[in-house]
């Protein structure tokens, strides 16, 4: 099923001379990871702390791309740079984790939001992530397979976001949407799972 992560390709063309930069000036990818990390509470931060005012939900979407790109970039550092480690990739699959959580649940905070569906949207994030772990223990890949990864994730929560912020979403239409993404979360923990079994 195809996925916002299958876009990553042409994502890291655009980044590459971003990412020849970073390494000619010694940048690791381990501190890419600390940025991102960073940014992710910051932002959280503060939608939890002003319980989505207008200036930080407007943010969001803005984040969620800069930390995309942090992503690939610290990934790319590691891989192209000869810079991969036992300790860089540990610290990538927790901050993943980290940031997700720290960037999601402060919309439990907001009015009108139904705070059940974003704690059960964040619990199956880390499931997904877990799964797509274990794939790697299990048979030797680690999976991305969709309709709900990271990438997939920060889209809806970017969108609905802008559109609160907005002031664009319908009365219910952020649970409905919240609702529809845990269960697509769901079945992409499913999908990670078996494949990373006959894999």
């Amino acid at each position: 099923m195809a996925t916002i992560y299958d876009l990553k390709p042409a994502f890291q063309n655009l980044l590459r001379p971003i990412v020849q930069n970073l390494a000619r000036l010694g940048a690791t990818p381990n501190q890419i990871t600390y940025a991102a990390l960073v940014l992710s509470f910051i932002a959280g931060g503060a939608v939890a702390l002003t319980h989505g005012a207008l200036w930080t939900l407007l943010s969001i979407p803005a984040v969620m791309f800069v930390r995309m790109a942090l992503n690939a970039i610290d990934g790319m550092l590691a891989k192209e740079h000869d810079m991969k480690s036992d300790a860089g990739a540990m610290l990538n699959e927790m901050s993943d984790v980290l940031s997700d959580a720290a960037l999601y649940l402060p919309f439990a905070l907001i009015g009108g939001v139904s705070a059940l569906w974003v704690v059960l949207f964040v619990i199956m994030a880390i499931l997904t992530e877990m799964a797509g772990v274990l794939g790697a223990l299990i048979g030797g890949v680690r999976r991305y397979d969709g309709p709900m990864g990271k990438s997939d994730r920060a889209f809806v929560i970017g969108s609905l976001s802008l559109a609160l912020g907005l002031g664009v979403l319908p009365d219910g239409w952020f649970d409905a949407i919240m609702i529809v993404a845990t269960v697509m979360g769901a079945w992409t923990v499913l999908r990670r799972s078996v494949r990373g079994l006959k894999s």
